[in-house]
C-alpha cells in the first residue's frame, strides 16, 4: 500500500533537481553575461577594438559554449521541445562563436561575410544586457517605463559601441569612445552632431538613431503625460 506513496515522491524530487540545476544554469548564463558586457565596455573606454582583442575573443569563446550548453540543458527537461527551440533559436545562433571558429579554421569568407560578422559580439552582448537588465512589473505603466528605458539605454550604448568601432581608425573626429557617445546623443535627440560618419555603417546609424529618437521620445512623452492624467484627474481635466 505504501510502493504508490513511495513512487509518486520520484517525480518531485526529479523534478526538483531539474528545477534547482536550470536555474543555476541561468543564473552562471547572466553572470557570464556581465562579464561579457564588461570586457566590451572595458576596451571600448580604452580605445581598443574588442574585435582585435585576442583575450576577449578566447573568453568570448568559453563563455558561447556554456550558453550552448544552457540551451541544450533547458532544451532536455523542456516538456515542449519544439516550442523552446522555436523561441530560443536566435540565442543558440548567436551564441555559436563564428569569429573563433574562422579563425581557428583559417576559413576564407567573403568580406561582406567577415564584414558583417564583426556585429555578431555587439548583438551577443545585446541581447544578453536585455535579459540581465529585464524586469517584470506588476504594474502596468511601471513595467512600460522600465521597458522604455532599457531600450533607450541599449539603443544609445550599443549605437555609440558600433559607430566607435566602425569609425575609430577612419573617422579623425572619433577620438574616443566619449565623442562616439556624444554623437550617439545627438542623433537620437535629432539635433545632429559635428562628427560627420564617413563608413556605411556609421551613415546608416546615424538614420536610424534620427528614426529611433523621433519614436522614443514621444513615447517618453505620452507615458508623462498618462502618469500625470492619474495623478491629477482634475487638474488634466481643467
Amino acid at each position: 500500500m505504501e510502493t504508490p506513496a513511495i513512487t509518486s515522491t520520484i517525480p518531485s524530487h526529479r523534478q526538483s533537481w531539474q528545477h534547482h540545476l536550470v536555474t543555476t544554469m541561468r543564473l552562471v548564463v547572466i553572470a557570464l553575461s556581465i562579464v561579457m558586457v564588461a570586457m566590451i565596455s572595458l576596451d571600448t573606454l580604452q580605445n581598443i577594438s574588442f574585435i582585435a582583442d585576442r583575450t576577449y575573443l578566447r573568453v568570448q569563446f568559453y563563455i558561447c559554449l556554456v550558453f550552448i550548453l544552457d540551451v541544450i540543458v533547458e532544451w532536455i527537461f523542456a516538456d515542449r521541445k519544439k516550442h523552446y527551440i522555436a523561441t530560443h533559436i536566435f540565442f543558440l545562433l548567436i551564441s555559436i562563436p563564428y569569429l573563433n571558429i574562422v579563425s581557428r579554421y583559417h576559413i576564407q569568407l567573403p568580406p561582406e561575410v567577415i564584414y558583417l560578422m564583426r556585429f555578431i559580439p555587439m548583438l551577443r552582448a545585446a541581447y544578453v544586457l536585455g535579459i540581465v537588465t529585464g524586469v517584470t512589473a506588476a504594474n502596468w505603466i511601471s513595467s512600460m517605463f522600465a521597458t522604455y528605458m532599457i531600450v533607450l539605454i541599449m539603443v544609445v550604448y550599443f549605437g555609440s559601441l558600433m559607430f566607435f568601432v566602425e569609425e575609430h581608425y577612419i573617422n579623425p573626429d572619433v577620438t574616443s569612445y566619449w565623442a562616439s557617445l556624444w554623437w550617439t546623443m545627438m542623433n537620437l535627440t535629432t539635433v545632429g552632431c559635428y562628427i560627420e560618419p564617413v563608413t556605411p555603417t556609421g551613415k546608416a546609424l546615424s538614420v536610424i538613431l534620427s528614426g529611433g529618437g523621433l519614436i522614443l521620445f514621444p513615447v517618453f512623452t505620452v507615458y508623462l503625460t498618462n502618469v500625470l492624467k492619474d495623478d491629477n484627474p482634475d487638474a488634466m481635466a481643467s
